[in-house]
Order: C-alpha cells, then structure tokens, then sequence
C-alpha cells in the first residue's frame, strides 16, 4: 500500500513539475521574442568566440528544458503502474482483478512479477536522475546569469526580488537567488546518488533499507517545486541592456568571418585559420578592429581581400550568415521560436 500511496503521489507532483517547466520555457519564449535583433558575443570557455542573437542563448536553454519535459513525459509511464496485489513477495491467492484496481485507482498498468514489485525503486531513482539533470541545467542557467549581471559585465540586472543586498557593503547587489538554485543542485545529485548506493546491494524482494528512499524523494520534489518557478521569475523581470552588451563585443569574434572570406574566394581552410591568426595577432598589436583595418593592410597577407572585405565584419552579418537550423540566424532564430512554441502549446493547456 505504501510504494502503491507513493507512485499516486508522485504522479501528481510529476503534472506540478511538468507545469513549472512550461511556465520557464514560456518565459523564455517571451524574453527571446522581445531580443531576437539583440546581439551578445557568444562565448567558448568563458572566451568571446562569436557574434550570435541574445534569443539564441536563451534558446539553448528552452531546448535544455524541452528535453527535461520530455524525460519526465517518458518517466511517467514507468510511475504510472500498480503494485498493489504483489503480496509480500509472491502475489494475492485471492481473486483479485488487478487490472479493474488499477483501472479504480488511476493507474494505466499493473506491474507484471510480485517479487520485482515488491524490490522496485526504479521509479524513484529514475525521477532523481530526471531531477538531478533538470537541475544541472537550472544551475548552468545560474552561472550564467550570475556572470552576466556581475558588475564586470553588467550585460543585465536582476530585479530587487531575486537580489540582496551585502550585510556589510552597501553598494552590493548579490544574485543569491541563483546563487541557491546552483547551490541546490549539490543536494539533488546527492539524493540520487544516496538513494543508489542505497539500493546497490540490496538482495530480492522487500528490504528495510528501501524505507530510505522517501526523504531523497521529498526533499527533492520541493527543491524542484521551487527553484523551477524562481528561474522563470528571475528571467521574466531581467532588466537587459542592449548597449551595454554591444559596446562589450570584441572585433576579433569576427575572425571566423575573414577566414570564410578566404575560404569563399579559394583559400583552403586551413591555410586561413592560419593567416587571420596573424592577422588578428596585428590589428591587436597596433590597435585597431578588424572592422576598420585598412584594406592595404589586409592585402599585405593575402591578394585575395579586396573592397567588399569590411562588408562581411559586422556583428549581425556574422550572425545572420548562420541561417542553417539551429543557427543564430534571424529567421533560423524566429524558426526555433516557433517551434519550440508548439512543443509547449498554449498557456491554457
């Protein structure tokens, strides 16, 4: 009756996170509509790498979600079976129709051996490892925005309702709310990673150790149950400053864009990477962008640059180059948008 009370629960908390992933990725899908023709360097190990649209970093997590909604859909249906009648390990000798319980009790499917039904915790462990991801990329989405909204960057601000200010200095603004989301993610790895070894060496059938696994299961459905809704409040009252991010763009992201250059007019490719390493390695040295080197300047590595050279080094022309699905691309953009609406379907559903 116990493992039967809490499959029914926690196929209602699956519905409630279900809910909490929409509402994030709605967000997301609202703030990425306001910013498609913001441009924001992208980034390789915490380096300008580049150009690419703000709507399409806050894409990659409404993807990263998508994917989490979608584990949990298929997890369900592992919940979603009834145990009742499995005895103590080898089923009921009475005439019992567990298929018309089941049916009774909300359940799709009744579990198929008594002892397995017994010993089963997979349910669990799986929903831990659902969660334990789902929060990896909550705290991802954290480190982020704690980056971004640092003094250094100052790319956006979080509101007044997910900052605090520092007991001691007053002019700090700490993002202590992404601060616990990324802290929160320690205990979720940690409950699944309790509840597994719980279970590793655990013989047939019922053991008093599988009463270990309902506080990990809980504790995590409440830290979930609560950081999803704070991501979403935090990015819909993101105040995001467009120029501030531009004016951070370095000219040396478009690199890749002098290489294609030459590789277009017959240069192999790695023959380019090699030279626009040069290239840059001089603009730096003397000071000057790549989007205004002289002309003279960049035929005294390669006749191939001619008048139409300084066309191709703007940010959103690097960017809508990209227009392959998935790219960072206005209408590859405006294409992910509308797909991903789809997947989540309408507020009301």
């Amino acid at each position: 009756q116990v493992a039967t009370d809490t499959r029914l629960w926690l196929k209602r908390q699956i519905q409630l996170l279900r809910r909490h992933l929409e509402l994030l990725q709605r967000v997301i899908l609202a703030r990425a509509e306001e910013n498609r023709d913001v441009m924001m360097p992208g980034y390789t190990h915490l380096q300008q790498a580049q150009p690419i649209r703000l709507a399409h970093w806050l894409l990659s997590y409404g993807w990263m979600f998508q994917r989490d909604k979608e584990r949990l859909d298929d997890l369900t249906r592992r919940v979603d079976v009834l145990p009742l009648g499995s005895g103590a390990l080898s089923g009921n000798p009475f005439p019992i129709d567990r298929q018309f319980l089941a049916g009774e009790l909300g359940f799709a499917a009744i579990s198929a051996n008594s002892m397995d039904a017994v010993g089963d915790r997979d349910y669990i462990a799986e929903f831990l490892s659902w969660a334990a991801i789902t929060q990896t990329h909550l705290s991802r989405l954290a480190e982020d925005l704690i980056i971004y909204t640092s003094r250094e960057f100052g790319f956006m601000q979080l509101d007044e309702a997910y900052a605090t200010g520092s007991s001691l200095m007053p002019q700090k603004k700490n993002p202590d709310s992404l601060e616990l989301i990324r802290g929160k993610t320690g205990r979720v790895v940690g409950s699944l990673t309790g509840l597994l070894t719980t279970l590793k060496g655990q013989p047939s059938t019922y053991n008093k150790d599988s009463q270990e696994d309902k506080e990990p299961l809980f504790d995590t459905v409440d830290t979930l149950a609560m950081t999803l809704p704070i991501a979403a409040g935090v990015i819909r009252t993101l105040t995001i400053d467009p120029s501030r991010i531009y004016d951070s763009m370095d000219s040396t992201m478009l690199a890749t864009e002098l290489a294609d250059y030459l590789v277009e007019k017959g240069m192999p490719f790695r023959e380019a990477h090699h030279l626009v390493g040069q290239i840059v390695q001089q603009a730096v040295a003397v000071d000057q962008s790549l989007n205004s080197y002289p002309l003279a300047a960049y035929r005294q590595f390669s006749e191939l640059f001619d008048r139409d050279v300084h066309e191709r080094l703007t940010f959103n022309r690097a960017a809508d180059r990209r227009e392959s699905s998935g790219g960072t691309g206005k209408a590859a953009v405006q294409a992910q948008i509308e797909t991903l609406r789809g997947l989540v379907g309408p507020e009301d559903q």
